[in-house]
């Protein structure tokens, strides 16, 4: 058993200028705070992925992790009603003549409820010799109510069609379908707090964007994506999803763990205003970043350019073409095509799965050599 020391803190009023604020004594990292007249302390580790509590917002007894919102009283170090088997050590203190002083080691320990993993992190292990998987992903925003036609879909769908002819397994998901959350930017607050999976996937059971993630990260071997472009840029829907999805690039910034390897994506990019080769280049860098590869001519587009704002003519070119059916389902089938050249020279590409070379990669610090006076 740890001997019991007292190490002091500062006056109170020093302690009353500062509060809340952490502290690290030997191998403790102490949160402060003052509640209800008196100073309290707690570890200022966040059981969940540990946060620093100390930064977080104070709401009566509960102060809340600045990263992914679980409580803890600054009194018991217990969290709410309902969750208060779990708990952060509490370290008593004492107020003496000149200053307030911490007892170490905590007075109450650390309690962690074991949860459930989330099957994200499961294996999904694809049986042996099933047929490609083709996910095929639609970003157009629409009422589902009022539908209206949307040439990008329509591209997809031919896609689609071309790919049962195939005979590989489908999945088609529609963006606008799903009631998922914003990216609540938990990287700004601090890099490891942007978590695989999403914390609002943990957090959240109503969120649904668990289907994407596991169709990308688990299901998929091919991934089709389509969006019009919207002033110049993917669609909005693109991009609520693309910030969702920086927690799986994020693992190869943080961890260089990489959750997507061997996949083949492509494109479909269709528009009243032109800017195509702007927002493919800006799906290239993205969908490359997460680890996937690319077929030759990885992607088909439409636009009759900045003047054309007669939309009624863009949709009755793009449903009377032919040539853009064919390049959907020709699409789909290079891509397919691919990913088997991938996939049967297995051996090959295990060469390509050692450990990544860091040199300029996101948020890599070179080691420059000492600057040299002349």
């Amino acid at each position: 058993m740890s001997a019991t020391t007292w190490h002091r803190l500062g006056t109170m009023d020093e302690l009353l200028a500062r509060v809340p604020f952490a502290i690290k004594i030997e191998r403790h990292r102490i949160a402060v705070f003052f509640h209800d007249g008196r100073f309290t302390a707690i570890s200022d580790i966040c059981n969940h992925k540990g946060g620093p509590l100390s930064e977080g917002r104070v709401r009566g007894e509960f102060v809340m992790c600045p990263w992914h919102g679980w409580e803890y009283s600054v009194l018991t170090g217990k969290g709410p009603a309902g969750y208060d088997e779990e708990q952060v050590p509490v370290f008593a203190l004492e107020e003496r003549a000149d200053g307030v002083y911490v007892q170490l080691p905590p007075v109450m320990p650390r309690k962690l409820v074991k949860h459930k993993p989330s099957h994200l992190l499961d294996e999904h292990a694809k049986p042996a010799g099933a047929p490609p998987r083709v996910l095929l992903l639609s970003t157009t925003a629409m009422d589902e109510g009022n539908p209206r036609f949307s040439t990008s879909d329509a591209l997809l769908e031919h896609a689609l069609a071309r790919a049962k002819e195939l005979k590989v397994d489908t999945q088609l998901i529609k963006l606008r379908q799903l009631n998922f959350k914003h990216c609540e930017g938990n990287y700004s607050k601090a890099s490891h707090a942007c978590t695989w999976p999403c914390a609002i996937t943990e957090r959240d059971p109503e969120d649904e964007l668990t289907p994407v993630y596991e169709g990308l990260v688990h299901w998929a071997d091919v991934v089709l994506i389509s969006t019009p472009i919207r002033w110049g840029n993917a669609s909005s829907l693109y991009y609520k999803m693309v910030e969702r999805l920086n927690c799986v690039q994020n693992q190869v910034t943080i961890h260089n763990k990489v959750l997507i390897m061997n996949k083949v994506a492509a494109f479909i990019i269709t528009g009243g205003q032109d800017n195509i080769q702007a927002v493919a280049g800006g799906m290239f860098t993205f969908w490359s970043e997460l680890g996937f590869v690319f077929p030759p001519f990885p992607f088909i587009a439409h636009s009759r350019g900045w003047d054309a704002e007669d939309m009624q003519n863009n949709v009755r070119q793009v449903k009377a073409s032919d040539a853009l059916r064919e390049a959907s389902r020709e699409l789909v089938e290079r891509a397919v095509d691919f990913w088997k050249i991938l996939d049967r020279d297995k051996a090959m590409m295990g060469m390509m799965e050692k450990p990544m070379e860091r040199a300029g990669r996101k948020a890599n610090p070179l080691v420059m050599p000492e600057e040299v006076e002349v």
